[in-house]
């Protein structure tokens, strides 16, 4: 199927060529853009409470005012607030709420807190439902402005902080990282592939042809998350450039080595083309099933932002599969040998590499090698018993002088630090036209108060016909801490269910019981995702090698390094750096470009050992010359995938941060520990008994 594929590529390169920048073009006019949220709570399915508490908000109090953001007023001299001071507190607030910003509904002063140190304002703006509407940010821009202005000849300062001005910190954030990205991306692979190939051609071609792919996929993406109402995640571009440029990338190369190896076996450089498409195209095509159906099992999460994020990622891989198939032979092809210009190292092997001695080292001792490198692997994993996941994905990933950030910290000094987003708790009667009574909602509020770790409660604000009361609490800890979450899970919400009056219903809401309930959906996912992933990996790898051993012992590899990837970001950003954990789905991302992209380098390892199996080597002679030939393939290719992964930290973001370091750490250990040693080493070992049933190391 492969040779034919070939042979109809190479002789229509031009038709190739002209499919796809039309489809390419059709695509992109028609897609919509692409849009992504970073409201949490969307992302949980409607069966968990906090969820539950947001229905009863929209319904029975519906004119709820939604704080947007806070205003942190203090005296520029660190000094308590004085009567005077408060003064202006008020009348700044005063003034603000009658410049009619658009989205500030009200602009509330508060009283001054118990130690004078501190006095906010609440900004009141609606709660957004469309993920790409940036007016409230746009409102904390023209807020921050004008309060700068207001609060000349006083003796105060002040700074926004709240949901609306933390993301639009992070909104432009973003947009660095994004661009940061994107150039680091690029220039890695440009000056990486100039290294290996020494061709400015070879170095370019990737750009240009992913630079035509990837609107195409972003529109397929778009049109997806249009057609079946997905939500993508806010990092999903960052994302995407990654994978097209970084995955795109390794097919380029893995034709590339398999075409100059039939130029210097003394192949023409057409047919060349088709042996190299008919040889590396089912081990491309394995690979990046393995990759598509692990993003694609993302779609059985209960989190909105992965079930989203899986089915793009997986179209982002489909397309670059389907160019590394047909568009770029069709290019090359037509380039032939030029494609390698100035350099000439194409025209003959070079003797005496690196990857021939390790080849031969594996060879002689597998056993020695296989220990070794699981050992290397298994220490690493160690780290993984202290991880630690964290929710604060906004505030812990922004710099700390951002207005937000200071504003946040200044908020602090005389309040529960809660303050900026309290959580909401309602009592609804069960009766059908019950009221609740004054002091039904007395006492409850009561039993609300004497929870560990809440700060304060407000009195009970009933809806029109009196059937739910809601009650805002403020935590002493921060709304996305350890802390908070404790609170909510052991301590908040269990006294709310039990201490509901008899007739009545407790629910606790807002942002910290949405990180709850998100943690107990990621727990869930772990159980679900994980092993289906697994699963259907392991099925593309017996199909594959028509063996039912070899998956077993290459999902152990992939196991191993999953482990040894999540063990060393613990290790390096929790013991050693000062982050309180790891962002929480980070084990879920990292586990699916480990195993996929790490399957990948044990498709195209394996896949060799088994050609030169059926070339009559034995066992060990086979993993020697499998390393050798392959080694310099996986070896290019994960350098620069790594290397675009490790743009991410280029960002400035600790969650782009963390996620960068453990894709790259995670491809180095696929590419240079499980792939070139461990796998070729413990196929060695095990013999001819890895392919059992099927005997795929003899000729048919």
């Amino acid at each position: 199927m492969f040779a034919a594929l070939g042979r109809f590529v190479v002789r229509r390169p031009w038709w190739v060529i002209l499919g796809w920048v039309v489809v390419a073009a059709a695509v992109i006019s028609l897609a919509p853009k692409l849009t992504s949220s970073t409201d949490e709570a969307s992302f949980l399915p409607d069966s968990y409470e906090s969820i539950k508490a947001a229905d009863v908000q929209e319904s029975e109090f519906p004119r709820q005012q939604n704080i947007g953001a806070v205003i942190v007023f203090q005296r520029s001299d660190g000094k308590r607030l004085a009567a005077a001071d408060s003064a202006d507190v008020v009348r700044v607030s005063r003034e603000l709420a009658a410049k009619d910003i658009p989205e500030v509904e009200a602009v509330v002063p508060g009283q001054p807190s118990p130690n004078g140190l501190v006095q906010t304002s609440m900004v009141a703006m609606p709660k957004l439902t469309d993920p790409s509407d940036t007016s409230e940010q746009d409102a904390v821009k023209t807020l921050r402005t004008d309060l700068q202005q207001e609060i000349k000849g006083t003796e105060l300062s002040a700074g926004v902080t709240g949901s609306a001005a933390t993301a639009l910190d992070e909104s432009e954030a973003s947009e660095r990282a994004g661009m940061l990205v994107g150039v680091g991306t690029i220039v890695i692979i440009v000056v990486l592939l100039l290294l290996i190939f020494r061709s400015p051609i070879i170095a370019l071609l990737p750009v240009v042809l992913i630079g035509l792919i990837s609107p195409l996929a972003t529109g397929l993406i778009a049109s997806a998350n249009k057609a079946f109402d997905m939500k993508a995640d806010s990092s999903i571009q960052e994302l995407l450039t990654v994978v097209l440029f970084g995955v795109g990338t390794d097919y380029i190369l893995f034709l590339l080595f398999r075409y100059r190896e039939a130029l210097r076996a003394g192949e023409d450089p057409k047919r060349g083309m088709v042996h190299a498409v008919e040889r590396v195209g089912e081990a491309i095509t394995s690979a990046a099933g393995a990759v598509i159906v692990a993003f694609a099992a993302l779609a059985l999460s209960t989190l909105g932002m992965l079930k989203s994020m899986g089915p793009a990622l997986a179209i982002a891989v489909f397309v670059t599969l389907c160019a590394g198939l047909t568009l770029v032979p069709a290019v090359v092809s037509l380039l032939g040998t030029k494609v390698f210009w100035p350099s000439k190292s194409w025209q003959r092997e070079p003797q005496g590499t690196g990857f021939a001695r390790l080849g031969g080292a594996i060879a002689r001792r597998p056993a020695v090698w296989a220990l070794v490198s699981a050992l290397v692997m298994g220490v690493l994993a160690l780290g993984a018993l202290d991880y630690k996941a964290n929710f604060d994905l906004a505030t812990s990933s922004l710099p700390k002088s951002k207005e937000s950030m200071v504003a946040l910290k200044d908020l602090e000094k005389g309040f529960p630090a809660g303050t900026t987003d309290p959580t909401s708790v309602y009592l609804t009667s069960t009766t059908k036209d019950a009221p609740l009574t004054p002091v039904t909602t007395a006492r409850f509020r009561k039993s609300l108060s004497e929870v560990d770790g809440v700060g304060t409660v407000s009195a009970a604000t009933l809806s029109k016909d009196g059937t739910a009361a809601a009650f805002s609490v403020v935590l002493d800890d921060p709304p996305a801490s350890d802390a908070a979450m404790n609170t909510v899970k052991d301590e908040l919400r269990p006294a709310a269910h039990a201490d509901a009056p008899e007739g009545t219903q407790a629910l606790v809401g807002g942002i910290t019981a949405v990180y709850v309930d998100i943690n107990k959906a990621v727990d869930r996912d772990y159980s679900v995702v994980f092993p289906v992933a697994a699963l259907a990996i392991m099925v593309i790898l017996g199909l594959l090698l028509r063996s039912l051993v070899a998956p077993w012992y290459l999902m152990v590899s992939v196991a191993l390094g999953f482990g040894a990837t999540l063990g060393a970001t613990s290790f390096l950003f929790t013991r050693i750096g000062s982050q309180p954990g790891l962002m929480f789905m980070l084990p879920v991302i990292m586990y699916l470009f480990v195993v996929a992209l790490g399957t990948d380098y044990n498709i195209l390892m394996v896949s060799r050992l088994r050609e030169e199996a059926r070339e009559g080597r034995d066992p060990h002679d086979a993993a020697g010359t499998a390393v050798r030939h392959s080694g310099p393939t996986i070896a290019s290719a994960g350098v620069i995938l790594a290397g675009t992964f490790a743009t991410l930290m280029l960002a400035g973001n600790s969650t782009l941060s963390q996620m960068g370091f453990a894709l790259s750490f995670g491809i180095v250990i696929a590419a240079f520990v499980m792939a070139m040693v461990f796998t070729p080493a413990l196929t060695a070992l095990i013999g001819h008994a890895a392919w059992w049933p099927g005997h795929g190391d003899r000729r048919d």
